[in-house]
Parts: C-alpha cells; structure tokens; sequence
C-alpha cells in the first residue's frame, strides 16, 4: 500500500541531500544565465498544484525576460523566446534543478504528473482533474515519453493547440495510470529512467514500456511510449472530441 507520509518523507531526504550536494552546480548555472542578459537567473512559474491550488515553481531562466507575456504555454525548440545559454540548460534538463526547493518545500514531490498551468487545468476533464488530486512532480512517465515535446511543436502555427491534440490525451493518460500504479518502488524506477534519458533516450523509451507492460497498461498506452508512431489527434481522456480551442465550456 502507497503510504503519502513516507513519500513525504523520502522527498524531504533526498531533496536535502540534492540540494547539499548540487548547490554548487546550481549557483555556477545562475552565474552563467546571469552574466547574458543581467538579468535574474530565475524565474517564478505559476503552476496549479494539489487540491487545484496554484504555487510557484522555481526554474533556472531559459527564456529572455518577460517570456509568458505572449500567453504561449507550449514550447517549440524554435521557440525565439529560448536563449542561447537556455537551449543548453533545457537540454540537460539543468532547469529544473531549482525544483528540489519546490519538494523540500512540500508543494511538488519528485515523482508526480508535472504541474500545469491554470489555462490547462480549466479546460481539464472531470477525469483529467483526478492528476490534481496528488502532488505535482518533476518527473513522471510523461516527462520521459514527450522528452521530445519542443521538437513536436516545432515549426506549427499554435502550439498550444497542437499540444492539446497530440501530447495533452497521452500526457494525461500516463498520469492517470501512474497515479493508480504508484509506490515509492514504482517512483525510483521513474527517477532511474529519468536520469537515464539524459544519456539514452531509446533505452529509457524502452524501459518505460517493460514496466508500464508488467503493471498491466492498456495495449494502446503501452504501444504509444516506444514513440514509433507518428502521433495523431486524439481527444483527451474524458472526452469524445478533440481540442480546437481553449475556451472553458
């Protein structure tokens, strides 16, 4: 049985010792992203978290400042709004370093469907709003599976629209199952893959596939995490017809 206390509890360990230990890595990042623009190494992302109840999460700045003015939620690789040092710390995955703070502090947990924004959560599902029912993480199945999400959008006249048609119906569906399957065995193999990801994204891919197989995942979902299929529109779980706009019904 998955017991939130003892994940609580594991997040505050080892988000202390990430904290102790990469501390040094983080502020040599900050001084880096500094040094471009003259501008503050971090920026504060609005994110709807548990209960629907928004927080800030903590990123290392990849973007030039004022970046979300635009609305644009979802971030192609050509986005123009990606600095040079940005598209570097983005490939790392070095931005979100900064969020061991958010799960010392208690509003996201290393494992969980990654925290969205409130135009996103509005327009959820009655079946999507069960991703709210547990703590945002910094990584999850998704997170693995759409690695490649800014490559998805690239060069598509919305974003936002495209990543509802494409990414948001499995995205979310990835994180229903997780939030059935989870323990906190289940949230080191997602943290083994994740880091794993950064140096092979085939292996990881594939390693995500033999465990969501072995926890009996539907044939479609379990097909849909080796990404060898072009990706279609679909709607999202809960619904019957795909997403054309992001109008709140």
């Amino acid at each position: 049985r998955f017991l939130p206390e003892m994940k609580r509890i594991s997040d505050l360990i080892f988000s202390s010792i990430g904290i102790i230990f990469l501390s040094p890595l983080i502020v040599l990042v900050c001084f880096i992203i500094f040094l471009q623009d003259r501008h503050s190494p971090f920026y504060i992302a609005k994110r709807i978290g548990k209960n629907n109840k928004p927080f800030n999460m903590i990123k290392l700045r990849s973007m030039i400042i004022d970046a979300d003015k635009n609305n644009v939620d979802s971030t192609s690789k050509n986005d123009p709004r990606i600095t040079n040092i940005g598209k570097f710390i983005r490939k790392l995955k070095l931005d979100e370093l900064t969020q061991l703070y958010n799960v010392f502090k208690g509003n996201m947990s290393f494992v969980g469907p990654r925290p969205n924004v409130k135009r996103e959560t509005d327009i959820y599902t009655n079946l999507e709003k069960k991703l709210l029912t547990v703590k945002p993480g910094i990584t999850d199945f998704a997170s693995i599976v759409f690695s490649d999400e800014s490559q998805i959008l690239e060069n598509v006249d919305d974003p936002n629209i495209i990543y509802n048609q494409l990414i948001r119906p499995w995205k979310s569906r990835l994180g229903l199952f997780y939030i059935k399957k989870q323990s906190l065995f289940l949230d080191l193999i997602i943290v083994a893959i994740t880091i794993l990801s950064i140096f092979s994204r085939e292996k990881s891919l594939y390693l995500v596939y033999k465990v969501i197989k072995k926890l009996d995942a539907p044939e479609d979902l379990s097909k849909l995490v080796l990404r060898k299929e072009k990706l279609k529109p679909l709607p999202p779980p809960g619904s019957t017809s795909v997403v054309v706009n992001r109008k709140v019904e």
